[in-house]
């Protein structure tokens, strides 16, 4: 469904992505997709997927630059290699206009290191129009909230060993008291638990998918970007 394009950041250095296309692309609105930290493989293809059979087009920028892994040490090696700062205000932002070039509205989605990456791109890429964040999010000295002026929706796993759901209490306090649009929701379930792949010991230990509130996520998540994306 979906093919490699090349688009260019706002300094104006290229980047690969993995654009996936519904089957009637004119006027579709558009939605960026951010990797978790394994990279650009099938899985977040698949998330793309998902979304182009939607009725979205679907852009996933390749921030490992054509690396991957289903290793945790080369995944924390890879994760730690990226610069959040350049990845938000230049890959996804470019990736945000790439789509703007052809859609009215666009959209920024990510999950786990996606996930604080989406929350960071919120601050940094005004032309976004909505975020939806899975399980994730930056220490929260850097996100400026009074930037943040797209709605957001976010989804958090109460049992979530990386990201506690103590940190996204705090989250979000800090984006409600600036004024943010923001619907958070909490899940009983483990971190990754939207990630059809995090199931046996492949996978880290403290991951694992939940397809009840997986597909309840889903659900949230497609009617808010059809209300705010359109």
């Amino acid at each position: 469904m979906g093919k490699v394009v090349n688009f260019n950041r706002p300094d104006g250095k290229t980047v690969q992505g993995y654009l996936a296309q519904p089957a009637q692309a004119d006027g579709a609105p558009g939605v960026v997709v951010i990797q978790e930290w394994w990279g650009l493989n099938d899985q977040i293809r698949g998330v793309a997927d998902r979304l182009a059979a939607a009725g979205y087009l679907a852009l996933v920028p390749d921030l490992y630059r054509g690396k991957s892994t289903v290793e945790a040490e080369e995944a924390h090696h890879l994760m730690s290699g990226l610069d959040f700062g350049d990845a938000a205000s230049q890959d996804i932002r470019g990736a945000v206009q790439f789509l703007k070039g052809r859609a009215d509205k666009v959209g920024v989605t990510g999950f786990c290191m996606g996930g604080a990456l989406t929350l960071l791109a919120l601050c940094n890429v005004p032309e976004a129009d909505a975020g939806v964040v899975w399980y994730g999010c930056p220490p929260l000295e850097y996100i400026d909230a009074a930037k943040i002026t797209a709605p957001v929706m976010g989804h958090f796993a109460t049992q979530d060993q990386f990201f506690s759901i103590e940190t996204i209490d705090e989250l979000e306090d800090k984006l409600s008291s600036a004024g943010a649009d923001i619907e958070f929701h909490r899940y009983l379930a483990h971190h990754a638990f939207a990630n059809e792949t995090a199931v046996g010991a492949s996978r880290l230990p403290a991951t694992q998918y939940d397809a009840f509130w997986a597909q309840q996520a889903w659900d949230r998540t497609m009617r808010f970007f059809g209300r705010k994306l359109g």
